[in-house]
């Protein structure tokens, strides 16, 4: 009964989008094809903003129009609706942006005392930072404001680099405005001076944030007596504080519910606490820790340490073809420490930094097990040593992965060498990493991210290579297209990892979920060494919102290879797995839970569910940038 009411409403979701994008179509065919832009460098220029008279002809169509004046009719169901539907276009949306955010703009403004900080923090729901007249026009954001506990000014005063009565280092406004807007309890942010009042030595600086609404939870059901329930706050009490739980049930294992919880708390200079606990199927695990990232660019030292217990089904033998497979209990604990330094170049750009970093770390991770299934799990220490070279720059714009929202878009390269000896009782080993990646954004042309890392451990008395993995990602998304009110983006997703001389006992790797095909639950226990994935996706933003919410249609391509045979290092000799469906996705930028999805899915083979179609939901984001901050000296995860 739940999955035809699901079937229902998404048909006539997807019918009413695609009637919507014939009707702009016919828009577009009845208009004279107009000259071809000239396009601007936005990293420099604001480009102008005109009256479209396309758009004005695809607002008048009939099926939008008669919702638009339906929502404006005096009676109780007309206000109800426009309490539902906001068909009003949003001025910063089409107001375009600097493509770079650590421009110069402040520049004249480095080694000035800061005179004063003013902090103004706004509500979730009714204020713009860009539009200070706009408020709370209904009950539903009066009702939300009053639930809601802005952030405290002692929180942002956190975030900032920069301190009243300190001289202003260059970047400093422009870092800070970018790091407040990547707190999770923030959605957006702006700091500005006070040219008014500035003087030649000293500066008044001005700071308005904009909350998100920061209590969340999400349901997902995924069949008769399975889903997924998770309940998260990212600013408890306006203090930053953020806790995390998420409860599986109905899973298809014999453990069948799972549990993922933690909690953190932030302090000033960017470091952070946290509590953490996991019982999933076949691994438990309960860790607290202390951390300090690379955050800016500036940054000079930052380290961690931490304390984790883990309980681990692992399985010795692979099974025979259609048995499923024994697993036996493993318990051990980590203690893991490490400290880096970042080292400036020198600028060759007088009066201006250089903007990249040499950056040396060292690590210690001790590892003690208490239940040892085979003599082949010993207690060991790894030392871990890097060197590495990162340079990022951020840039801003829209219609990324939100919905309208001002989001940083981090470029640059990161190259690494990673260097390790691993001491136990048995015999020792060296360790060998190698990472390289690089992105560049460009309005014109889009976004492509690429990464490469190789690792392995040499067994130190035979030279013998173990638990080796190569691990590679490129990602890639088309420039914003525009018809009338309806915008839309591809995207191109490509991640794989091949494991060499894996050990029995190690994790062995899936492909549904976020590592594989979205939507995919597979009829048996599907594992394997090695994994290639690739995903397409295309995303159309509609003119409409619900609730907050606004509205996108998507479409989607997946394709998996996953190599589940003893022997096969490489995953292309077996049949892949793939899947494809459309449906939508609802996004409300001022939640904690912003992305609501309904999606109907097609599996021609593995898929647990009749004639390989399910419908299911979804509030987990598919995608997310990899910054080029240097962390911690680490092993190549094989996940």
């Amino acid at each position: 009964m739940l999955r035809s009411v699901f079937s229902s409403f998404l048909l006539r979701c997807c019918l009413g989008v695609l009637l919507l994008l014939g009707a702009a179509g016919r828009a577009r065919a009845q208009q004279p094809m107009p000259a071809k832009p000239i396009i601007t460098d936005s990293a420099r220029t604001q480009p102008e903003v005109r009256s479209d008279s396309l758009r004005r002809r695809f607002d008048q169509e009939k099926v939008l129009l008669g919702l638009k004046n339906y929502t404006r009719r005096k009676t109780i169901a007309g206000k109800a609706a426009s309490v539902l539907f906001n068909f009003t276009a949003r001025s910063e949306d089409r107001a375009g942006l600097d493509a770079q955010l650590l421009d110069r703009q402040f520049d004249q403004h480095n080694y000035k005392v800061v005179r004063s900080i003013s902090i103004s923090t706004l509500d979730a729901f009714g204020y713009s930072i860009s539009d200070p007249t706009r408020q709370p026009k209904n009950i539903l954001e009066k009702s939300a404001n009053a639930l809601h506990i802005k952030t405290v000014r002692s929180r942002v005063r956190q975030v900032l680099l920069f301190r009243t009565g300190e001289e202003l280092k260059p970047q400093a406004l422009a870092e800070s405005e970018r790091l407040l807007r990547q707190t999770p309890e923030i959605l957006d942010a702006r700091v500005f001076v006070n040219e008014a009042t500035t003087n030649q030595d000293s500066v008044d600086v001005q700071i308005i944030t904009k909350d998100l609404f920061s209590i969340g939870g999400s349901i997902q059901l995924r069949d008769v007596g399975a889903g997924v329930v998770a309940l998260r706050d990212v600013n408890f009490l306006g203090q930053g504080h953020q806790f995390r739980n998420r409860f599986e049930y109905g899973r298809n294992e014999s453990q069948s519910w799972s549990y993922d919880g933690s909690y953190l708390v932030p302090f000033r200079n960017f470091v952070n606490a946290q509590a953490s606990y996991r019982n999933t199927y076949q691994y438990q695990e309960t860790g607290v820790g202390v951390s300090r990232g690379f955050y800016s660019v500036n940054t000079k030292y930052a380290g961690a340490a931490s304390f984790n217990m883990v309980e681990q089904g692992v399985t010795l033998v692979a099974p025979p073809p259609g048995e499923p497979y024994v697993f036996v209990p493993l318990r051990y604990n980590v203690q893991d420490m490490w400290m880096g330094r970042a080292l400036r170049l020198r600028s060759y750009d007088l009066g201006y930094e250089n903007p990249g970093r040499v950056i040396v770390a060292a690590r210690a991770i001790n590892t003690n097990y208490t239940l040892r299934p085979d003599p082949g799990f010993r207690d060991n220490m790894l030392m871990l040593g890097t060197v590495g070279y990162s340079v990022r720059r951020y840039y801003k714009d829209k219609y990324l992965f939100g919905f309208g929202r001002t989001e940083d878009i981090p470029t640059g390269t990161l190259l690494s060498l990673t260097g390790g000896y691993e001491r136990n009782a048995l015999d020792n080993r060296r360790y060998y990493a190698l990472r390289a990646s690089t992105a560049g954004y460009n309005v014109r042309s889009g976004y492509l991210y690429l990464s490469g890392e190789f690792a392995s451990y040499v067994r130190s008395r035979d030279n013998d290579w173990q638990q080796g993995l190569l691990h590679t990602e490129l990602l890639y998304f088309t420039r914003l297209y525009h018809t009338g009110n309806w915008q839309w983006r591809h995207f191109f997703w490509n991640r794989s990892v091949i494991g060499f001389n894996r050990h029995p006992g190690d994790q062995l790797l899936t492909i549904d979920g976020e590592r594989g095909l979205r939507g995919f639950q597979p009829e048996t226990n599907l594992r394997g060494t090695s994994r290639f994935v690739i995903n397409y996706e295309a995303t159309v933003y509609t003119p409409v919102s619900f609730l907050g919410f606004r509205m996108a249609a998507v479409g989607f391509l997946d394709a998996a290879w996953l190599a589940t045979k003893p022997g096969y290092e490489l995953p292309f000799r077996q049949t892949p797995y793939s899947g494809l469906g459309l449906g939508l996705r609802f996004r409300n930028e001022y939640t904690a839970i912003r992305t609501v999805q309904i999606l109907l899915g097609f599996y021609p083979r593995g898929q647990n569910s009749p004639n390989g179609v399910r419908i299911f939901e979804s509030s987990r984001p598919y995608y997310d940038f990899s910054d080029f901050s240097f962390g911690q000296p680490g092993l190549v995860r094989y996940e």
